[in-house]
């Protein structure tokens, strides 16, 4: 065949013309081709059963393919991704398609694959080895299983998403190097290497995953955001649960690095008690943010666990008679009941701009994912001052200096001190390994050295995980929170008018009863939840 297909008019009462004629797709009567041998390899036969399509024609690097549903945007991801070409779908009828799939491909055909929704956020799906795991409808999420008919690439990047979410881990990192090819998975806050796949599949991966995240794999030169929705689970009893992955690729000197963050709405602890707040702090936590206004504030370096904070109060608050909106830049999660809003600084969606218009949408309680410069601290601590309970994080190192970091941005003092109600600092240390557990003797002077007093360092038995299948020879299992929560008392504003040093507002704090976070650490040790090497690499004196 050496011309290219061209519409043909289609039977009265054939739903293909007006498939055509909806989305702009040639139909053609299928029937009336001789299809080249050369032209059927192109697609294995698998792929062409799995997504009902038939290879007609092949020009250059244009592959025209003739498929029943030209709304499956999905398959032809997949199939361009399969194939290396430009894929050019035309339309025809379903029986054509079936007759053609047993005509080309020697075998009987199968039944039509449900189509995916045209505008769906998805990634391309794979057919599940669970029937539990086959892609959704409405959500368009995507089973992580594939099948051993898929290519080696593909395989490949289900395998790894698999492994990374069962075995906890936060973040998956796809790098590449002269001459190397290294996968790596965040496992409670560190990095491992897991895998060096042969270089040579370097690009297959990498375009498979910026298909998965709806990126432009013809963009090599920019970085790139996407997000991925996965089904996981679903086997041996274990009911399916939603994964998103937020996705980014850097260029870099060797490739595009890939960073994948999963988040498991399962891992999202919302028991405040579990996080790791001891009993006095827990209850002053709780009694500040079910004020009716005021400002509490979520303090630490990125990955201290301060979204899970927020997202914890959020969720003892989320009733039916509580408007809550937030702003946040990314939306990690989907809380129902809450509205959430995606800052985009490019289209003017800025914090403050957010803030602005919450201000009208008479809310009980507003989240501000970070307060980053003047104008979002203003308008954060006008809305506190007016009947609004506001919630929100800083980055600094304790909880006394949130409150020099907000006079150095140009906040006044007396609106400081009128508008907070509290602010906790926090860290996270990895948690001793329960099935390895067991002493691990340290000198009292180390003990001392570290903060314990030297009664009582005399009666602490420190522990440590050994190592074993469970943790993966880690020793540790699972991350608890430190935490240093000051809460503002009447002595406490008046050091904040009079301009007092983050030091004096520390000391002053702690004859209050606040627990620092290094007291807090020491009190992980003697629990026997972490180790002294975990609470001294966190947490400073």
């Amino acid at each position: 065949m050496s011309d290219g297909p061209t519409p043909t008019a289609a039977i009265d009462g054939d739903p293909t013309l007006a498939l055509s004629a909806r989305y702009g797709v040639p139909s053609i009567d299928l029937a009336r081709f001789d299809i080249e041998p050369d032209v059927i390899r192109v697609i294995p036969p698998d792929a062409a059963r799995r997504y009902q399509v038939v290879p007609i024609h092949r020009a250059g690097s244009t592959l025209t393919i003739a498929l029943s549903d030209p709304r499956n945007v999905a398959a032809l991801d997949d199939l361009a991704f399969l194939t290396g070409c430009r894929v050019a779908p035309v339309v025809a009828s379903a029986p054509a398609v079936d007759a053609a799939l047993a005509r080309y491909y020697r075998a009987p055909p199968a039944p039509p694959a449900p189509p995916a929704p045209p505008a769906s956020p998805a990634s391309p799906a794979s057919p599940a080895s669970h029937p539990s795991q086959r892609e959704s409808g409405p959500g368009g999420d995507t089973a992580i299983a594939g099948t051993p008919e898929e290519p080696p690439a593909v395989r490949l990047v289900q395998e790894l998403i698999e492994s990374a979410v069962d075995r906890g881990a936060s973040d998956i990192h796809v790098e590449p190097y002269d001459g190397e090819f290294r996968v790596r998975f965040r496992i409670d806050g560190v990095l491992h290497p897991v895998m060096t796949p042969d270089i040579g599949l370097r690009d297959a991966i990498t375009s498979r995953l910026k298909v998965m995240a709806r990126l432009d794999i013809t963009e090599k030169r920019l970085p790139q955001d996407g997000r991925i929705r996965l089904r996981h689970g679903g086997a041996n009893g274990e009911a399916p649960r939603t994964i998103d992955l937020r996705v980014s690729s850097l260029p870099t000197l060797f490739g595009e690095t890939i960073v994948l963050r999963i988040l498991d709405r399962a891992r999202l602890q919302r028991d405040m008690a579990q996080l790791g707040f001891d009993a006095a702090s827990l209850r002053r936590f709780e009694t500040s943010i079910r004020k009716p206004w005021g400002m509490v504030l979520a303090t630490g370096p990125t990955g201290s666990g301060k979204t899970s904070t927020l997202y914890s109060a959020i969720s003892q608050l989320n009733t039916p008679d509580v408007n809550i909106v937030t702003a946040e830049d990314p939306v990690e999660f989907n809380l129902n009941g809450v509205n959430q809003v995606l800052v985009r600084d490019g289209i003017g969606l800025s914090f403050a701009a957010a803030l602005r218009a919450f201000l009208r949408q008479d809310p009980n309680v507003i989240l501000v994912g970070e307060i980053r410069d003047l104008e979002t601290a203003t308008i954060a601590v006008k809305a506190a001052l007016t009947g609004h309970l506001v919630l929100s994080t800083l980055h600094t190192n304790d909880a006394p200096g949130a409150i020099n970091r907000l006079l150095e941005m140009g906040v006044e003092p007396f609106l400081v001190a009128a508008s907070v109600h509290l602010i906790c600092a926090q860290r996270l240390v990895r948690r001793i390994c329960g099935d390895c557990a067991g002493p691990a003797p340290v000198s009292r002077s180390a003990l001392v050295e570290l903060g314990f007093g030297a009664d009582r360092a005399a009666t602490v038995e420190p522990r440590a995980g050994r190592g074993c299948d469970a943790c993966g020879g880690t020793g540790y299992q699972g991350r608890i929170g430190l935490f240093e929560v000051m809460e503002l008392n009447h002595a406490l504003r008046e050091l904040i008018l009079e301009g007092a040093s983050a030091r004096a507002l520390r000391a002053a704090a702690v004859t209050d009863g606040m627990v620092t976070l290094r007291e807090s650490g020491l009190r992980q040790i003697a629990a026997g939840a972490t180790t002294v090497e975990e609470v001294r690499r966190e947490t400073l004196t």
